[in-house]
């Protein structure tokens, strides 16, 4: 069930991600599979800083958020 979760939690994270980056997104499904690699980025990221973001469904959207932001902008880089 961990995995369905990671899953789905990454999936709408690269969704979130690729709707505030406004034409800085590839495409609902590429953003989708960005958004999933994005949680893990997420996770990395918070531990190396630091930063604990609240348990739950919650505070693992915000990491897979922040986590699919930070994977977009470094994908957009190459993108060009």
């Amino acid at each position: 069930m961990g995995l369905v979760y990671a899953l789905l939690i990454g999936a709408l994270a690269g969704w979130l991600a690729g709707k505030i980056m406004k034409g800085g997104g590839f495409g609902a499904l590429i953003n989708i599979v960005l958004g999933i690699v994005g949680g893990a980025v997420g996770n990395w990221l918070f531990g190396i800083l630091g930063i604990h973001v609240s348990s739950g469904i919650l505070g693992d959207l915000i990491t897979g958020v922040i986590g699919a932001l930070v994977v977009l902008f470094v994908a957009g880089l190459f993108k060009k």
